[in-house]
């Protein structure tokens, strides 16, 4: 056996515990029983230093030498060098480092369930402080071993081949127009009335809807669920993929476009190339791009007004509302085209949502590098959301920092994908029109051959190619963010 092979053997050990945790996180998350929390996340850390300990195996670093030297074809060289990129991510930390960050953000994302619900920053900041610490530590490390910045050590997990200068340049850029077309659209919109929905919406029938929309987008119900959650996610494994989402029996909207969401980064999880399963090289090539296929789904596709026409018949039959103006097709257009200024960035409307990730992000890179302290989060919020979007979050915590779940584990350098992957996806779309009638293919009912090119130029690609090469293969150049603008200026003016 080569020493490839031993690695390829290795590799997919590792991806079949990585499985289990995938799993065992879901049902944390949106079955297990709030008594299970203390023996799971013991469970789980454990399971994190077993994985850490796979990673770091002494011998690994004499196969990846080896193999180096082997003749290898192109997709085996792109594999080593993604396994590489895994071993070396996790050889720089030190094992009681994983296992106190696991156990550390069990427990605060765990409480902040309920703490988020009472306002309670002060009980939330006395866990979330050494979720910080113990995530300023691992950065400070990466950072040591890369010889990079801290934040940029914590975003390369998630970005690899991004930088928080090329993240700068982007998101000034976007600072400089989008308030003020924010503004202009506000303005149009208050001069058109639309009919807002009066519920109950009951749950069950919200699921049924969701579920039918589903199917219309093709995702596979043998390979994957859809259950609830307090945060709506994507989890599992490509041939079991867990999507969850939440529902507001007041608000038809919410829990529609977030299935919608998981959906597309379902959808790109169970279209990854199988002859490569359970090797790195088979994965999604960053969470950008992974943002890209749910905000394509759910903004490009879901907020299209051909899309919508569909969507208002579904939801007016579901809920016997054929004859209820507010569910006709063009008042549900404005209803999911609607622009608000708010707090809460998983309710965000499509234009004000980079405001939300912009602050995140300008956040959580200075408290990684070490700029500010996690006792500075809540003024620096409130400070942002009145510049951005001119809202204060003063005392409003559960409103304001404590609104996600992604820092109760320490997953920073993760907000940037979302602005990202709705960019990614401007661009994928303006390219795709070039090939194909998204316009008829929506209003016909079949979105194959829309697939089809997402299958061809993103999904089955897994990470073959670094970021930069995938999306100047799909669309012939590298990230533009000129197609988000004009798109968001195209849709909304």
């Amino acid at each position: 056996m080569s020493h490839y092979q031993k690695l390829v053997q290795h590799a997919q050990k590792i991806a079949n515990f990585n499985h289990l945790a995938a799993i065992s996180g879901w049902d944390q998350a949106a079955v297990m029983p709030s008594g299970g929390n203390d023996a799971r996340s013991k469970a789980m850390a454990e399971l994190s230093v077993l994985l850490h300990q796979l990673n770091t195996e002494s011998q690994l670093a004499d196969w990846f030498h080896e193999a180096e030297q082997e003749h290898l074809s192109p997709i085996e060289k792109a594999s080593l060098r993604e396994m590489k990129q895994r071993w070396q991510q996790a050889n720089v930390l030190p094992q009681d480092l994983v296992q106190a960050k696991s156990l550390a953000g069990s427990k605060c994302e765990h409480a902040w369930r309920t703490q988020r619900k009472e306002n309670d920053w002060k009980g939330f900041s006395q866990n979330w402080q050494e979720v910080v610490s113990l995530s300023q530590q691992e950065a400070q490390i990466r950072a040591e071993a890369s010889n990079t910045t801290p934040y940029d050590a914590m975003l390369a997990l998630y970005e690899p081949g991004t930088t928080t200068s090329s993240l700068d340049v982007v998101f000034n850029d976007v600072k400089t127009w989008l308030p003020n077309l924010i503004d202009r659209v506000i303005d149009k919109q208050d001069q058109e009335s639309f009919i807002q929905p009066v519920g109950p919406f009951d749950t069950a029938n919200q699921k049924a809807l969701g579920l039918q929309i589903m199917q219309f987008l093709k995702f596979d119900f043998n390979h994957g669920r859809l259950d609830e959650s307090v945060h709506p996610f994507c989890g599992g494994v490509p041939t079991d993929v867990r999507i969850t989402t939440r529902y507001d029996e007041n608000d038809l909207v919410q829990s529609l476009m977030g299935t919608i969401h998981e959906t597309g980064h379902a959808r790109y999880e169970q279209g990854l190339p199988k002859e490569y399963a359970g090797l790195p090289v088979g994965e999604a090539r960053s969470m950008g791009i992974h943002e890209s296929q749910s905000l394509f789904f759910e903004m490009q596709l879901g907020r299209s007004s051909e899309f919508i026409n569909h969507l208002s018949r579904l939801a007016s039959q579901q809920f016997n509302a054929t004859s209820d103006p507010a569910f006709g097709a063009e008042n549900f257009h404005k209803l999911y085209t609607r622009v608000e200024k708010g707090f809460i960035r998983v309710d965000a409307d499509e234009l004000t949502y980079p405001a939300h990730v912009i602050l995140r992000y300008e956040i959580e890179r200075d408290l990684m590098n070490g700029t500010i302290s996690f006792q500075d989060v809540p003024e620096l919020w409130d400070q942002k959301m009145q510049n951005y979007l001119g809202l204060s979050t003063k005392g409003n915590y559960q409103n304001g920092c404590m609104q996600d779940i992604h820092w109760t584990d320490g997953a920073f350098g993760y907000f940037p994908s979302y602005t990202l992957g709705a960019m990614y996806a401007a661009q994928f779309m303006a390219s795709m029109r070039q090939q194909v009638d998204v316009q008829a293919a929506i209003q016909s009912g079949d979105l194959s051959l829309i697939f089809a090119w997402l299958s061809e130029n993103i999904w089955n690609k897994g990470s073959q190619f670094m970021t930069d090469d995938l999306v100047k293969q799909a669309t012939g150049e590298t990230l533009n963010a000129q197609h988000f603008k004009t798109h968001l200026e195209t849709r909304y003016l």
